[in-house]
């Protein structure tokens, strides 16, 4: 049977150049070393190299003395071929191709890649000043500061930033982050799934059909409650960063906090559509 377009094409590129100008006599190759976290890949290796001058050339990367490596050649899956041991074995012997891992270990006790010293920063001292030598030094952030609150005890970075954006400073407080599992339990023990609902808010309500009520894997700790909505007027569609509690068309559902639920029959469809702010909706 002749093969489709589709599958033709799919082959051709499979099997097709890789666009890189690679030569035939090389080959890319990911290096690993046994001190370091870092991967270097796609090095491109001569495979008329021999084990020796692999190991010059790796030095450059890695640091660590050529006198000091092992090499060790693994497949893509990280399972041992071969030790290249013999320094005058040229790298072709060995058979490697793209992808495959050349493994560096390092047995320099004292190598300067040893115990983490090349990527742990923690490891590496840092200057550190006194406040009292801050505090001799002029044009610090510190002096700014207190300037500046001299002129207005009210003063803010973010209320300074405002006025330079010529935009207005926002006074209220930001919502404390809520730390309690439970959470609003005891206003979600009253709602019932499947009732008519209005959820308020200072703005006005949006009326559906209560969905889901319990915890939400993916939104802030405590009690939700998943609502589809009588219009288009939601933020989802029963989901929340992957996770699916009911199922509704786009933009139909919602997550709010009890407290801003009311059931009742009464509260039947309207056509009137009213914004949440991001704090109470999700």
């Amino acid at each position: 049977m002749a093969m489709n377009r589709d599958l033709q094409a799919l082959r051709e590129y499979v099997t097709g150049p890789t666009s890189q100008n690679q030569a035939e006599t090389t080959v890319r190759l990911l290096v690993t070393h046994s001190n370091l976290n870092a991967k270097f890949m796609d090095i491109v290796f001569d495979l008329c190299m021999t084990v020796d001058s692999l190991k010059n050339k790796l030095c450059f990367h890695c640091g660590t003395n050529a006198s000091a490596m092992v090499l060790q050649l693994k497949d893509q899956s990280g399972a041992l071929l071969a030790v290249m041991d013999n320094p005058s074995t040229k790298l072709g012997f060995f058979s490697p191709k793209d992808g495959y891992i050349l493994h560096i270990i390092d047995t320099d006790p004292l190598s300067v890649s040893a115990n983490g010293w090349l990527e742990d920063t923690s490891k590496v001292a840092k200057y550190v000043m006194s406040d009292e030598d801050y505090n001799k030094r002029d044009n610090t952030y510190r002096k700014y500061k207190q300037d500046k609150l001299r002129e207005d005890p009210s003063w803010t970075l973010d209320k300074e930033i405002a006025a330079r954006r010529g935009v207005p400073y926002d006074l209220t407080p930001p919502k404390a982050k809520v730390e309690d599992e439970d959470f609003q339990e005891e206003e979600a023990k009253s709602i019932e799934v499947g009732a008519r609902c209005e959820v308020t808010s200072p703005e006005g309500g949006k009326r559906g059909i209560v969905k889901y009520v319990g915890k939400c894997e993916g939104l802030p700790l405590g009690w939700w409650v998943g609502v589809q909505y009588d219009e288009p007027v939601g933020k989802n569609d029963g989901s929340v960063k992957g996770n699916r509690f009911f199922e509704c068309p786009e933009r139909y559902g919602g997550f709010v906090r009890p407290n801003l639920v009311k059931m009742g029959d009464e509260f039947t469809p309207f056509d009137e559509e009213f914004e949440f702010s991001d704090e109470d909706e999700i």
